[in-house]
């Protein structure tokens, strides 16, 4: 793999703090309250990102992304998920039609 991006910095990041304090990291603490915790801030960044969305600031809109971003990375790790496996269905649906993706997915 070429040097690390952003986001492979980010992910390691986190993969790091399952091993901090909850009191010293908020990754920690996310960690520490389990998926609960993960999905509730995932649903309140998505609706952050679907506000901001509506507005005309693209910095806000951005921000928000990150930050939906960043706890589906946090839920990830969690999970043992990697940015290799995401990075991976990023290329196999790559090129398809999204309807045609997800009817394979679905059986259809």
């Amino acid at each position: 793999m070429p040097d690390k991006d952003i986001l492979d910095k980010v992910f390691e990041v986190i993969e790091s703090r399952k091993a901090a304090a909850p009191d010293r990291s908020y990754v920690a603490g996310l960690f520490a309250a389990g998926p609960e915790k993960m999905n509730a801030k995932i649903l309140e960044e998505a609706n952050e990102v679907c506000q901001a969305s509506l507005e005309n600031d693209q910095p806000h809109l951005v921000s928000e992304l990150c930050d939906l971003m960043f706890h589906a990375f946090v839920l990830a790790v969690h999970r043992g998920v990697t940015l290799e496996q995401i990075r991976q269905v990023f290329r196999q649906r790559f090129g398809t039609s999204g309807l045609l993706e997800k009817a394979r997915r679905s059986g259809q």
